[in-house]
């Protein structure tokens, strides 16, 4: 696939390093737990929950077991958390030279390398650890597996060498809803693959949109996201496709015995996705400033109610 080049990466940055730097001794204790805390990323965690614990509804057609609900959202917080400490870690060179991310705790020396690498062990432990004491084999793999994917395949590999690594990175964002089936069923089956299909197309506009504000950001660090190697207008095309595949993905996911309510909030908000993507596309077209934030935060947004929908759906049902 040949792109329109806009910003071309050819070297990397000169970064210096200092790996091993101690943390600031005068940090008070509560930056410092707060530090440790961010280092987990909330949000993130906080987005992918909200597509683990509806699709837990869904797979046992109601309230799964409260227990087994209490289990998985904590192991998966503590899974998402220690893959968001990892990569911390692993991009440490890159955060301190871009703007967005030079106040995180390792570019501020508030939290040292090795301490964040034995945090991120530590979490991943725990959470595979509860995984495989209270659910089983299939999900506690899978959650090992999104943890190695993000930080191993995503972070240091297709994030630094193509423009693809927004697309394929969404393995790991979307496995959450698979290890929340599969907790619930002990197994994967058509419904579970729907809507892992549906979080895996909802995630390149979702990402495009934040990578085309923070566009300089990644071009200073050499990342090649695609706003950074690609027009805009290739972009905002892009996203335009997605958003229609996600869609349709949501609406494929009503065929398959879902009710007609959550039929009409997937439709409903699905459209709202689409005419927020072909706004971008249309600013981009006619050269007005672009306002990519919008379609990022709509598309949270969306994807908040539409698993809000599945819930609902299961109860119903």
């Amino acid at each position: 696939m040949s792109y329109d080049a806009a910003v071309t990466v050819t070297d990397r940055p000169v970064i210096v390093r200092d790996p091993y730097s101690p943390p600031i001794s005068r940090a008070r204790p509560r930056d410092v737990v707060a530090a440790y805390v961010a280092l987990t990323k909330p949000r993130i965690v906080e987005l992918l929950l909200v597509t683990t614990v509806p699709t837990m509804f869904l797979a046992a057609s109601g309230l799964p077991s409260p227990w087994l609900v209490l289990v998985v959202v904590v192991a998966g917080a503590l899974a998402a958390g220690a893959a968001n400490a990892l990569n911390c870690y692993l991009d440490r060179d890159i955060d301190q030279v871009m703007r967005r991310t030079a106040r995180r705790p390792l570019p501020t020396h508030t939290v040292s390398p090795r301490a964040a690498l034995v945090f991120g062990l530590v979490l991943a432990g725990v959470a595979t650890g509860l995984m495989a004491a209270f659910t089983n084999p299939l999900a506690t793999g899978l959650t090992l597996g999104a943890i190695a994917y993000y930080d191993l395949v995503y972070t240091l590999w297709l994030k630094r060498t193509t423009p693809h690594n927004t697309l394929w990175g969404g393995v790991c964002g979307a496995a959450p809803v698979l290890i929340g089936w599969a907790a619930v069923t002990g197994s994967l089956d058509w419904p579970a693959w729907a809507l892992f299909a549906v979080v895996f197309l909802w995630q390149p506009p979702h990402f495009y949109a934040l990578a085309i504000k923070f566009r300089d950001d990644y071009a200073r660090a050499g990342i090649p996201m695609l706003p950074v190697v690609a027009s805009l207008r290739r972009v905002s095309i892009e996203s335009v496709v997605y958003c229609w595949l996600t869609v349709a993905a949501s609406l494929a996911v009503w065929k398959l015995g879902m009710t007609p309510v959550y039929g009409m909030v997937a439709l409903g908000a699905g459209v709202l996705l689409i005419v927020e993507a072909h706004r971008l596309d249309g600013r981009v077209r006619r050269g007005e400033p672009v306002r990519p934030m919008r379609l990022f935060h709509w598309s949270t947004s969306y994807l908040t109610i539409l698993f809000v929908a599945v819930a609902v759906d299961a109860f119903i049902r």
